[in-house]
């Protein structure tokens, strides 16, 4: 079952015996495990039906302990185990699996990494169960999931500031929907949420960020370009290279891809560029007035190689640090 549909057949309370959830991203198996937790048994109820364990902390004749007994005075009982991952004696939970009790909800939450289900444990786990991977979104996805996240909570949001969120927080969505939260709470439902509100909620500038230092390298603005890049020396915590350089990387590189679809549709132009939103396209599309095939080429030359050098490969930094790099790498671009 996909995530939607898992979410969806729980608020229609029509509960499964078993669900393990898995993956590398902790997002989607907290919400998950939240929902059963919060959603399936009232507050009286979860006083006698209701375990939460972790797996450092019990073994398997424990969970099966709990799990076969009957619920009291409720239709169900709930047991959560939690940081799977850690239970040394989780494949020993096989006979429970085989035959798990009715009305036991047991949610088994294996986190940071997928689970190999090739052992008969993990067999009857796809057989008896409800499985859930829950895999980690690449860069390019995490824009548009601010955008439905935000949705749900009554707001908007522009795409330059929802790719600025994910180009500053990453792809560890806890992290990410803990800002939305925060966010959320200081907005009233249906604003349109701007880069200025960004820089006043989450404290990212909306003037001084690499997407305006993509806009500024694109249009071969020096000014702007070295504004940006002055300021992004002087506050190198906040601004690290590496984080920069993989940026402006994706950049250039839509940049180049580009410049073979100059004469082809937008909506060929999108889809090779694998932008859901036209709306970064005319920037690339401006930056191929000045960076064509040769060009784009060179920038992403440059970067490889100030990238190598951040990281200390075949590298001096005496005297030079990340702010001086910065300066440079930007300097060779624009020229």
């Amino acid at each position: 079952m996909t995530f939607p549909e898992i979410l969806k057949a729980l608020k229609q309370k029509q509960y499964k015996p078993l669900y393990f959830l898995h993956g590398d991203e902790a997002y989607f198996i907290d919400v998950i495990s939240d929902a059963i937790e919060n959603e399936v048994l009232n507050e009286s109820e979860k006083a006698f039906n209701q375990t939460i364990v972790y797996g450092k902390d019990v073994d398997h004749l424990t969970i099966v302990d709990v799990a076969r007994r009957y619920p009291m005075m409720s239709q169900h009982q709930v047991v959560i185990l939690k940081e799977a991952q850690d239970m040394k004696t989780l494949k020993d939970l096989q006979t429970y699996v085989e035959k798990p009790l009715d009305s036991t909800i047991l949610v088994i939450c294996y986190k940071n990494g997928k689970y190999n289900f090739n052992s008969k444990f993990g067999k009857a786990v796809q057989a008896n169960g409800v499985v859930f991977e829950s895999k980690r979104l690449y860069d390019n996805q995490v824009p548009n999931w601010i955008q439905d996240y935000l949705k749900d909570k009554k707001l908007n949001i522009r795409p330059e500031a929802s790719a600025l969120i994910a180009e500053y927080l990453g792809t560890e969505l806890n992290k990410v929907a803990n800002e939305l939260d925060k966010m959320a709470i200081n907005l009233p439902p249906g604003t349109e949420i701007t880069t200025k509100h960004i820089e006043e909620q989450i404290g990212i500038s909306k003037d001084y960020n690499v997407f305006e230092l993509q806009k500024a390298l694109g249009q071969r603005d020096i000014l702007k370009a070295n504004r940006i890049a002055n300021y992004f020396a002087a506050n190198p915590k906040r601004n690290p290279i590496t984080v920069i350089i993989s940026s402006l990387y994706s950049f250039f590189s839509k940049v180049y891809l580009l410049n073979f679809f100059l004469q082809a549709s937008e909506k060929e132009q999108l889809e090779a560029l694998e932008l859901r939103s036209a709306f970064f396209l005319k920037d690339y599309r401006e930056a191929t007035r000045f960076f064509n095939r040769a060009r784009a080429e060179k920038a992403i030359e440059v970067l490889k190689e100030f990238d190598l050098k951040s990281k200390g490969v075949n590298y001096n930094s005496t005297g030079k640090g990340e702010e001086e790099l910065l300066r440079e790498m930007v300097y060779l671009l624009l020229h």
